[in-house]
Order: C-alpha cells, then structure tokens, then sequence
C-alpha cells in the first residue's frame, strides 16, 4: 500500500465559506488527510462525491436553499462504493438527526466539537464505523428506550410544519399527503405527547427537543 492509499480524501460541503475555511484549517494539519474538494450546495456535493475520489463528506445540514443535507446525503450514499458521510451541524433536534441518519450518514457531529473530536469522527467514518455528539447519542437512546413518546419522521415533519404556521390543508400539499392523513399523523401526535391542541403539541414537542423552531 502507498502513502496516498492511506490518505483519507475529504469533500467539505457547506454554504459558508467561513465554516469550510476552518473546517480546511483543522482537517488539513491531522496526518493522513487531505480536503481534495469543497461545495457550497447539497447539489454540488452529490455531484463532487460520485467523483470516486472522496473517502469522506463532511455535510452541512442546512444550506441557503435547494437539495437539504440530508436529501444530498441519501443521494451520495444510495451509490456503489459511496463515500462515508459525516454530518457537521449546529442542530440536534429529532428533526435534523433522523433524517440524516436515516439517509445514510455514518456520523454526526456538532459544529461546536473540539477539533481532536472532528478528526476522529472522520478516521472512524473511514473505517467504516460510527459516531455521533454525545447530545444525539442520549436521544437516539431516549427514542429506543422510550418508543410511545418518539414521533416517526413523518410525524416529525408535520408537527414541524404546523409549528411553521401551515394549514393541514398547505401541510398536504408540501408533503403530498391527502388532508386526512395529515389529521391522522396530528392524531398520533396529539396521543404520544398527552396533548388536545396543536399550540400545545408544537411547544412540548419543542420543550422535549422533538422539533426545531
């Protein structure tokens, strides 16, 4: 084996500048690393990651408009020999979390990590193993643990959106769902929380880190 085999390849995708500058900064004094590409959109990354010389994408979640960090993640990862995915975001809510991890990602980690914690992650992502912030580790236990208080992904996403101020009506629409179904999603919602109203399901779900507001 050479020298490059066992560099590790790092696309850097985040919409700014500032973030991807320090992230450069921190990844490319560790040994064994070099940041070969950077995106400023989900899009970017999805189309720089199917290069086939990227080891590992550290993504943001969150990007000014388009694809989401986790849509592009899905997408770097539903490819043969995909690149390990690493997310570096400064949510931890259920909201960002599952869809992320559900989409493939093999870490997540808070902006707000040390950088001896950032390098870790991507030599454990490289190899094919796992890690994730301390803060999104105790919720994904609580959620197993505690399965009849977890929202699922969809229940996520409409309880999110009424917290934005839709209609179930306009809830329907952006998430192709008939209106019934989105009742039917609140119903549950209302069930699991121990709550009658969607003012009150918005702010425990909040208070309980279910959603992001």
């Amino acid at each position: 084996m050479t020298d490059t085999d066992t560099v590790i390849r790092l696309l850097l995708a985040d919409d700014h500048p500032v973030v991807r500058a320090g992230l450069r900064a921190v990844l490319q004094t560790e040994p064994g690393m070099a940041v070969v590409a950077e995106a400023a959109t989900a899009e970017e990354a999805v189309a720089r990651a199917a290069g086939g010389d990227i080891d590992v994408v550290l993504m943001d979640l969150q990007f000014g408009g388009g694809m989401s960090g986790a849509e592009a993640t899905a997408a770097i990862t539903a490819r043969p020999d995909a690149p390990r995915v690493v997310i570096v975001t400064t949510y931890d809510t259920d909201a960002d979390t599952l869809p992320a991890i559900e989409a493939g990602a093999t870490g997540y980690l808070l902006k707000d990590a040390p950088p001896e914690d950032l390098a870790a992650a991507v030599r454990t992502a490289a190899a094919g193993r796992t890690t994730l912030a301390p803060a999104v580790a105790d919720r994904l236990l609580h959620r197993l643990r505690s399965p009849g208080t977890s929202l699922t992904r969809r229940e996520t996403e409409v309880l999110t959106l009424v917290a934005a101020g839709l209609s179930n009506h306009a809830i329907a629409t952006r998430l192709h769902l008939t209106e019934g179904t989105v009742k039917s999603h609140l119903a549950r919602v209302y069930t699991k929380l121990g709550v009658d109203s969607r003012t009150a399901a918005v702010a425990t779900a909040t208070e309980l880190g279910l959603i992001r507001r």
